[in-house]
């Protein structure tokens, strides 16, 4: 949450600074942007009036350098690079960074081959450092070293500037996980009730077993006459003849 703070504050700030650069000021304030080691959220700064003017002008690398720092990563640079500006070690460091961020976003274990490759890095101690010190301080991700499986899992990434078409695919996956919540939603209710019809029959069913137990048990009639009472009457017939 600290994090995400600072975030919405720095950018509040180049926001309010783009409102007044035009032209080459505008692509200074590019430079120290992309140069800032805190900030790592730029598309309300590529949004802004003044600093959008800069497409088809003499300045439009610039423009699509901040474009590159919003959503893409250093392989894009380097792709790239003849036609974008000359980055200095801290922009470098920082697209560095933001491709951690990427990679971190789509894959919970990176294994450091995948990620000495995309960030142009020769040898683990020098990728161990970059995790670290520039990612994990700097509260962009969290994870664990693991040096015996060469690998980062990560456990939290911080999101990146949505890229364009991106929210569209988000609220589609939303909507097709929320109509399977609906389904599963309405099967498990249907469960419920089969559950509670079953639950019923079998106390009906129950309740008429022992219904027609009672009815058996008082349908049975029982001589009054102990055993003792048989006895003496039969003493009684042999003396008298008959039964008293």
């Amino acid at each position: 949450m600290e994090v995400e703070q600072k975030q919405a504050d720095l950018v509040q700030q180049f926001v309010l600074l783009a409102g007044s650069a035009r032209g080459r000021a505008a692509v200074e304030l590019i430079t120290h942007a992309t140069s800032h080691p805190q900030l790592f959220a730029f598309s309300e700064l590529l949004s802004s009036p003044h600093i959008a003017e800069l497409k088809g002008t003499e300045h439009s690398s610039a423009l699509d350098l901040l474009r590159l720092f919003a959503h893409g990563t250093w392989s894009d640079y380097k792709n790239n690079a003849q036609v974008l500006p000359q980055l200095d070690p801290q922009q470098v460091l920082k697209l560095k960074q933001l491709t951690v961020m990427t990679l971190a976003e789509t894959a919970k274990v990176l294994p450091y081959d995948l990620l000495m490759q995309q960030l142009d890095i020769s040898n683990v101690r020098e990728l161990e450092d970059l995790l670290i010190n520039d990612c994990m301080y700097s509260g962009i991700v969290r994870g664990k070293l693991d040096q015996r499986r060469r690998c980062f899992e990560v456990q939290f990434a911080a999101g990146r500037d949505l890229r364009p078409g991106q929210l569209d695919n988000m609220i589609s996956t939303l909507a097709n996980w929320l109509g399977s919540s609906d389904n599963l939603l309405l099967t498990i209710q249907e469960k419920i009730k089969w559950a509670d019809s079953m639950s019923e029959q079998d106390r009906r069913h129950k309740k008429e077993v022992e219904d027609k137990a009672e009815d058996m048990r008082k349908s049975i009639k029982v001589p009054e006459v102990s055993v003792q009472e048989n006895l003496l009457a039969d003493c009684l017939e042999k003396v008298y003849g008959h039964r008293c």
